[in-house]
């Protein structure tokens, strides 16, 4: 089952999600997160239950307002990814969009150019799994498979609204999961690939999310800068 959240409901559960885990998150913003998606909320005095999916959590009231608890903060990630998908509210066309991507998984986030909170967005699952699709390791020698082609299926069906799109990947080549999805965009979805603006190496394991969104901001306000200058 999917659940739409937005606002500071979905900025907190993007948070949560996040690599490496936030250490910034208040407790009530969580705690209203999880009220929000829940289909039973049990409140036990310091013991807190939340039922979504037939999925259980039980959680204890920090003694702080901060969730600085690594270990409470994984639990919470993985009721949340077990329990079901969370998705943005429709995104309206014209919409900048970044997508990070490796061999592991896509990460999908509107650069808004105007200071707001960016969404980050769960690539189109038609299964509703609400799992990334990884590629499978082969044990015998330890060689990569080739990815499947329903992964830069789901990018390409989250991308589709967008105005304009920004690739952030990492390697170069065969190795660059960027590149892949480059050349499946070029051979599956001509307009999709008219419509990426940019693809850009970056060493995304070094750079936090906001680092990889203010380079998404920074580009796309260039490209402006750009733009007007020749339409004078």
């Amino acid at each position: 089952m999917t659940t739409q959240l937005s606002g500071a409901h979905l900025t907190t559960y993007n948070a949560v999600l996040q690599h490496p885990v936030s250490r910034h998150l208040e407790w009530r913003n969580v705690w209203s997160m999880l009220t929000a998606l829940a289909d039973v909320v049990q409140n036990h005095g310091e013991t807190l239950k939340v039922t979504r999916n037939a999925r259980t959590l039980v959680l204890h009231r920090p003694n702080r307002k901060g969730m600085d608890d690594v270990q409470e903060l994984m639990k919470i990630r993985h009721f949340l990814e077990a329990s079901g998908t969370v998705s943005a509210p429709p995104q309206a066309d014209g919409v900048h969009l970044l997508a990070v991507i490796d061999h592991r998984m896509a990460r999908i986030y509107t650069s808004d150019m105007h200071g707001s909170v960016p969404q980050r967005i769960v690539p189109y699952d038609a299964n509703g799994s609400g799992r990334h699709l990884h590629y499978v390791q082969d044990d015998s020698n330890g060689q990569r498979k080739p990815e499947r082609k329903s992964f830069y299926e789901a990018v390409a069906k989250t991308l589709h609204n967008a105005k304009q799109i920004l690739l952030f990947g990492s390697g170069t080549g065969a190795s660059s999961a960027m590149e892949q999805l480059l050349s499946e965009l070029k051979r599956n979805h001509s307009d999709l690939a008219r419509r990426v603006v940019g693809s850009i190496v970056v060493n995304e394991q070094h750079l936090t999310e906001n680092q990889l969104l203010a380079k998404a901001r920074e580009f796309y306000a260039n490209q402006n800068i750009t733009q007007s200058g020749k339409s004078q």
